[in-house]
Order: C-alpha cells, then sequence, then structure tokens
C-alpha cells in the first residue's frame, strides 16, 4: 500500500489550496478514504471522510462551509480542496484508509 499527499505549502489567510492523495497497492474503489491533520503541538484530528462511491462525505465541525472532500477512482486519487484557510489550519495533512495506512503527510502553512 502507497499513499503519496501532495499540494501543500505556504497560503494567506482567506486562501486556497487543493491537496491530492494518490493511492496504490490496494483497491482504492472499495475503501472510504479520510484526510486528517495534525497541527503542530496538538493531537491530530479526523479533517473529512468520504465513501467508496463517493457519494457521501463528512466533516469536522471546523472545516464545514469551506473544505470539500472528493475522489476519482479511475485515477485512484482523493482530493481535499480547502477554502478561506485560516492560521489555525495551519497542520501536516495526511490521507488514511481505514485500514490504518496513511501516507507521509503534506505540509500546509497559513500566515501572512
Amino acid at each position: 500500500v502507497q499513499l503519496v499527499e501532495s499540494g501543500g505549502g505556504w497560503v494567506q489567510p482567506g486562501g486556497s489550496l487543493r491537496l491530492s492523495c494518490a493511492a496504490s497497492g490496494f483497491s482504492f474503489s472499495r475503501y472510504d478514504m479520510s484526510w486528517y491533520r495534525q497541527p503542530p503541538g496538538k493531537e491530530r484530528e479526523l479533517v473529512a471522510t468520504i465513501r467508496s462511491a463517493g457519494g457521501s462525505t463528512n466533516y469536522a465541525d471546523s472545516v464545514k462551509g469551506r473544505f470539500t472532500i472528493s475522489r476519482d477512482n479511475v485515477r485512484n486519487t482523493v482530493y481535499l480542496q480547502m477554502n478561506s484557510l485560516k492560521p489555525e489550519d495551519t497542520a501536516v495533512y495526511y490521507c488514511k484508509t481505514p485500514q490504518g495506512y496513511r501516507g507521509q503527510g503534506t505540509q500546509v502553512t497559513v500566515s501572512s
């Protein structure tokens, strides 16, 4: 199993980023996928989950209305569109499978 996140970086408050997680080594389309984040010095938290077929999503209250999770079961990729970013969104973001596999993460920094 391999999960490779990309798309992180530095952005000013109010800006946007789109994260990608390319998956391989398992039947991607059969599994729900999630994005987690770990802010510096804080506990890891669940950001968003998307069902295997892509029809149902769930979000942490802190990101509802600003973040959108989506997936492409042909490209075996899950995305996280992040809009109206805030400094408190600064964290390492990574995707995760229900079995607990996760990538190395991608750093998102929101500051002026």
